[in-house]
This record gives structure tokens, sequence and C-alpha cells, in this order.
């Protein structure tokens, strides 16, 4: 995720990183080299240019294809921002689960199932992390759950959610020995169950992208539209017509572009949530209510929160 201050006017002409113009920069060029031709042969050879169809039609094309782009990166930003605050929602859950088994567990007959329980709830966090980014779940909760835990999750068709069921069970296990009343198991396990709905909202961001007819039909229409242009505008704008149609094609493929990063908002583009970052507060919440260390809170490189 891009983090930078506002950006001043030099900022705005210049600035390359967090930008969508380098995504985009092959087809602006091409359009534009395009747009060149097209008037080189309109000037020498006019003949061949008998019918112009002026700015008019894609006057149409061009308003009809800008509301297109902007329903698609209206619900392309509606599942960042749904991302966004289901990892928001997990990390309120999470310090208010290191409070609750510091504040109700406070006796040392319960220190082993607090520690086991905070940690199992670190494991699931690094679990969902991994998952969403397609990385290794079983080895990223392994360092914080029991050996033999550890163990079995490369078995578990979904890691995360076999955390949730060990903590689950272990307070299960404590309401079956005595050691936790009722009311202090269904307190915990609401938390636990919170946990797993966040998971399942994440799961589904994740799984579920925009129908891909619809990407399809707006990203053959944008093509099309800045291929056609130059022969529209040619024969008005002269020389002016690359500098236009470059600007309308890096508007279209950039909002186009734009979309395809907001669409996945658990990857690693620019414009994708900070998941490390994010991550490392959860850690934080859990390591400090085992009254140990956390690690340094992750900087931003180069304006680029990971």
């Amino acid at each position: 995720m891009i983090v930078r201050p506002r950006p001043g006017l030099l900022t705005i002409l210049f600035a390359l990183r967090g930008s969508i113009l380098p995504k985009v920069a092959p087809q602006v060029i091409a359009i534009a080299a395009l747009a060149c031709l097209v008037v080189a042969l309109e000037q020498r050879h006019a003949a061949w240019f008998p019918v112009t169809a002026g700015i008019g039609p894609f006057t149409l094309v061009g308003l009809a294809l800008s509301i297109f782009l902007s329903f698609r990166n209206g619900a392309c930003y509606d599942r960042w921002w749904e991302a966004r605050r289901a990892w928001g929602s997990l990390i309120v859950e999470m310090r208010g689960l290191a409070r609750l088994m510091s504040s109700l567990l406070p006796e040392p007959e319960h220190e082993a199932l607090r520690r086991r329980a905070l940690r199992r709830a670190a494991g699931f966090a690094h679990a969902l992390h991994a998952r969403l980014r397609g990385l290794d779940e079983a080895g990223a909760a392994a360092p914080w759950l029991p050996a033999e835990e550890a163990a079995s999750l490369p078995a578990r068709p979904n890691p995360a959610d076999a955390v949730l069921t060990h903590l689950t069970r272990d307070l299960a296990g404590a309401l079956r020995a005595g050691t936790l009343s009722d009311i202090l198991f269904a307190t915990l396990e609401h938390k636990v169950a919170s946990l797993s709905a966040i998971q399942a909202t994440c799961e589904r961001i994740h799984g579920t992208p925009l129908p891909f007819a619809y990407t399809l039909l707006l990203y053959r229409t944008a093509w099309l539209y800045c291929l056609l242009l130059p022969f529209g505008l040619a024969g008005s704008l002269g020389w002016s017509t690359p500098i236009v149609a470059a600007l309308v094609a890096y508007a279209f493929f950039g909002l186009d572009a734009l979309g395809d990063e907001l669409e996945e908002p658990f990857g690693t583009d620019a414009n994708d949530l900070p998941l490390d970052a994010l991550l490392h507060t959860v850690d934080a919440a859990i390591l400090d209510a085992l009254g140990e260390a956390g690690p340094e809170a992750p900087k931003a490189e180069r304006f680029m929160l990971r």
C-alpha cells in the first residue's frame, strides 16, 4: 500500500511510485504511436480519408465507457474496503481476546491455558495471512503452536480453521474439567466465532472475483475505442491527436488497471492492503498480553507499506 504525504505539483507530474502509469505505459505508447501513424497518413494521403467521423460518436461511446468503468471501479473499491474492514475487525477481536484472557483468567492455574489460547489466536492470524497471500499456511502458524498440533496442520484442508478448532477444544476441555465456568467458556467462544466469521469474509472476497465477462467487456471496449479514436481526431486536431489519444488511453487503461489491483485486495500490488503491517498489529497485541517483546513495527520503504 502506498503511504505518502499529499503530493505537490511536481510530485503529481513526475511521481511514478504508486502511480498506475508504469503498468499502462505499453498501451499508452502503442495508442500514441498509432495516432502518429494515422496523422501522417491523413496529411500525406488525404484521399484515403474521404469521410471523417468527427468527435461526436466518440463522445457518446466515451461517456458510456466512462460510466461502465466507474461502476466497475466502484465495485472493486467496495471489495477493497470490505477487506480492510474485515482486518480491522480482526485486530479488534484479537485485542478483545487478549484483554479477556488477561482479565478473566488471571489465576496461576489458568496460566498455561491462557498462553496456549493466545498463541493459537496468533497462529490463526498468521495462517489466514498466508492463505490470502498464497503462502504456506501450516508453516506460518507452526511457530505459535504446540509441536503435535503444528505437525498435523499440513494434512488439514483449512489450517487456519483447524487452529480455531484446537482452540475451542482446549477451552471445552477446561470447561469439562471444571477449571472454566460455562459463562467464561461462552464469552471466549463468542470471540472464536467472531474470528471464524472474519475468516469466512476474507475467503469470500479472495475466492469470488468480479464476473470475467464484465471485465472483458470493458477491456475490449476500451481497446476498440482507443484504437479508433485517432481516426476520428486526425482530420481536426492534426499533430495534437497523439497527445489527446495518449491522455484518453492513460485514463481508460489506468482506471482498468487500478480496478484490477483493488479487485484483489490481499495481493502485493502497490494499492493492495498492507497485510504484513496489519499482521504485525495483531502480533503486538498478543505478545503484549503474553508479556513478551514484539518485533519492531514495519516501516514504508520508498512509500510502500507491505
